[in-house]
């Protein structure tokens, strides 16, 4: 573990419970077969933790964090946001909760062609129904934050495959979530340039007090994370970690 994740770690003592999954199982159908991919899974999740969940590819990693993340429905179990039972919201509250409490950054950036690095880190804010100037002010800030303050108006063609992901990540941050869930987000990146995204989400963590729950592959940002989480025949378990503090 190097300095900045270690530092994390003392800096995030076990805090308030955040988010809980209890029960949770899921099952998809595939040419009349039934594939069950989580069962009876349950996971805490406290405010400050930087969480690595892992485990072989098709394992059920992207869909454990749609599940958290409000985009799947489990089929059986429940999901608990500071105490709020996530899926007994109606639609509209659903989407605002995930507009307002939630950051999601995927694999791929998914980024507007077409709009600037500040205009694809507005969405979220205009969203939200913040005024524009106001949602200008604070993209321009979380791109400043992400090292990006100088290619406000770079459209993403215009920027390398980090630069992109930075974008990805300031427009996942710009309403502050409490939360954010990442999706293998350094799988197409060189190392590198991996190590460099990796040092942003510490330091979101760290000065932003953002929670992190990243499904990886990569060992070196499952060995820097606070805890790492195996996902395997459907349940989570906890890796044995060298520097584990909690």
């Amino acid at each position: 573990m190097n300095e900045t994740a270690a530092a994390s770690v003392a800096a995030h003592p076990a805090g308030g419970v955040l988010m809980e999954a209890r029960g949770i199982a899921k099952t998809f159908h595939d040419a009349g077969r039934e594939i069950q991919v989580l069962r009876d899974l349950d996971l805490t999740i406290r405010a400050g933790d930087e969480i690595a969940i892992v485990g072989q590819s098709g394992v059920g990693k992207s869909t454990l964090l749609y599940v958290l993340g409000t985009m799947e429905t489990p089929n059986a179990g429940k999901v608990f946001f500071e105490g709020q039972d996530l899926f007994a919201l109606d639609p509209a509250a659903l989407a605002e909760f995930r507009n307002r409490k939630l950051g999601f950054v995927f694999q791929f950036h998914y980024l507007l062609a077409d709009f600037d690095a500040l205009e694809n880190t507005m969405m979220p804010a205009l969203i939200a129904r913040i005024p524009d100037g106001e949602a200008r002010r604070r993209a321009a800030e979380v791109l400043d934050l992400v090292g990006l303050g100088n290619k406000l108006h770079r459209r993403p063609a215009e920027l390398s495959g980090g630069e992109q992901q930075r974008v990805a990540v300031a427009r996942a941050v710009v309403l502050h979530p409490r939360l954010v869930l990442a999706d293998e987000p350094t799988g197409n990146l060189d190392p590198r340039t991996a190590d460099e995204v990796h040092e942003l989400f510490h330091m979101l963590n760290r000065d932003l007090g953002i929670t992190l729950v990243v499904a990886t592959h990569n060992e070196r940002l499952m060995k820097e994370m606070h805890r790492s989480l195996r996902l395997e025949d459907g349940k989570l378990h906890e890796e044995p970690k060298g520097l584990q503090t909690r």
